[in-house]
Formats: structure tokens, C-alpha cells, sequence
């Protein structure tokens, strides 16, 4: 038999900023494909929708309001769930958030919440979960980077270089983790329909921008970066490790 198994039956994920957006649809989309779901966020109220919805498919869902900027709060999920009798199978690090500042206007606090939030966390959940993974020699590490960690877009210098950071991060963790059959890749969207995009995508002028360097000529819908999440997440996705897969409508195609 040549076709592998996409299925997650009974296999755990930790999802960073499973509340809303990207976060959610991929927890979500795990417990379509049979996994349970460890969700990570600030906002107890938005972990707490999702969980309903995971439930409802009949999968578990432990929700852990986490400030993953704090090492002692990623150590504390990681000890509740080896109290719990778990292991952890996915780890997916989509906790990121975007100040758009023209680079003259950055300020020094601007440059480092974003670095925390969108860095320093996903670094700090792979070190902490990767031991974890270290012990039981196996896992699957997906970063959530972003086409702007690839091509240069305006009024996004400090979100461009955390994603570029991620996707070398990506690169390095997966050369010296292989050893332990760990697999560390990264997902690196273009738009998509978020509430973080949601008042850019708003403004039409800036829409058909986006559209004009998008081959497909559309906005992604949220449902189009599970496919690849599942992907990786599986046993299909084995042999894959250290790469980054763009999710984007061709957009990075276009000689950027």
C-alpha cells in the first residue's frame, strides 16, 4: 500500500494562539483528522470557543490559558500535560502579532514585543516541548512563518524579520533535531482571512494590490492552510523536515 496515513487518531498537538484565526482553524482541523488538542493562549474566552467546537467532533480539547512569552508558563504546560499521563505528538507555533510602522517610525518597544511574540516564543516552545519530544524520539514541530519571511513587503520590517528568523530557526532545529526523529518544517501563509487581516482587507485599493501579485487571484480561506498543517502533522509528512511550504496562491512565484 502506497497511500500514507494523513490521520491524527489519538495523537496530542500544543497550538500557541489557538483562539482565533489560524490558530483555530488548525486545532480545529487536527480534531477533524482525530487528534486531541492542548489550546494556548492570553484570552481564556476565545480558547474556550474553540474547545466547544473540538469537543463537539468528539475530541478532547484542554484549554491552558498561556502567556508563551514567559519560559515558566510553556514549562508549566508542559508539566501539566506529562502530570495528565500525555505526550506530546505537534507542536505548532502560531502565536504572532504585526505593528505595521514604516521602519523610521519603529520604536524600541514596537521592535520588541513583536520579536517576543512572534519569535522568542516559538523558539522558546520548541526548546522546552522538543525536550519533551527528545525523550520519547519522535514529534513534529510546525511553525507558522509567513511569505514575508521570503519577499519584501512595505510597512512590515520588524514582522519581515521575525518570520525570516523563523524560517532559518525552521532549518536549524530540524539538522540537529533529525537525530532524535524529530521533524521541524514551517507554513508560510500569504493573506488569509484572519482578525488580523480583517481591517486590511477592508481597504479595496490594498486588496487589489495583494490580488495583482497573487497568480490565483483570490484571498485564502482559512480551511486551505489545514490541508498542509494535517500534511505535516501526519505520518504522510515523515520524511519531510526543514522545509518551508507557502501556502499563497503562487504569490511567491513571481521573481520577488
Amino acid at each position: 500500500m502506497y497511500l500514507p496515513s494523513f490521520s491524527l487518531e489519538n495523537k496530542l498537538a500544543v497550538v500557541t494562539g489557538a483562539g482565533r484565526g489560524i490558530g483555530q482553524a488548525l486545532s480545529i482541523g487536527i480534531a477533524e483528522a482525530g487528534g486531541d488538542v492542548v489550546l494556548l493562549s492570553r484570552t481564556k474566552d476565545d480558547l474556550e470557543k474553540t474547545a466547544a467546537t473540538i469537543r463537539g467532533i468528539g475530541r478532547k480539547a484542554y484549554v491552558l490559558p498561556t502567556d508563551v512569552t514567559i519560559r515558566e508558563d510553556i514549562q508549566n504546560v508542559v508539566k501539566y500535560i506529562e502530570t495528565q499521563g500525555l505526550t506530546i505528538d505537534i507542536l505548532i507555533n502560531n502565536a504572532g502579532m504585526n505593528i505595521r510602522s514604516s521602519a523610521l517610525d519603529v520604536t524600541d518597544e514596537e521592535w520588541q514585543t513583536i520579536m517576543d511574540t512572534n519569535l522568542k516564543s516559538a523558539f522558546m516552545m520548541s526548546q522546552e516541548i522538543g525536550k519533551h519530544m527528545k525523550e520519547q524520539n519522535k514529534g513534529k514541530i510546525i511553525n507558522i512563518a509567513s511569505v514575508a519571511g521570503h519577499v519584501a513587503l512595505r510597512t512590515g520590517v520588524v514582522y519581515a524579520s521575525t518570520k525570516a528568523a523563523m524560517i532559518q530557526m525552521t532549518k536549524v532545529l530540524a539538522l540537529e533535531w533529525g537525530k532524535y526523529n524529530i521533524n521541524v518544517n514551517s507554513i508560510g501563509p500569504w493573506y488569509f482571512k484572519t482578525p488580523l487581516t480583517e481591517k486590511l482587507l477592508q481597504d479595496e485599493e490594498y486588496v487589489n494590490e495583494i490580488l495583482a501579485v497573487t497568480p490565483l487571484k483570490r484571498i485564502g480561506d482559512l480551511k486551505e492552510l489545514v490541508g498542509p498543517a494535517v500534511f505535516l502533522s501526519s505520518d504522510a509528512g515523515n520524511y519531510v523536515s526543514g522545509q518551508t511550504l507557502f501556502v499563497d496562491g503562487g504569490m511567491t512565484i513571481n521573481g520577488f
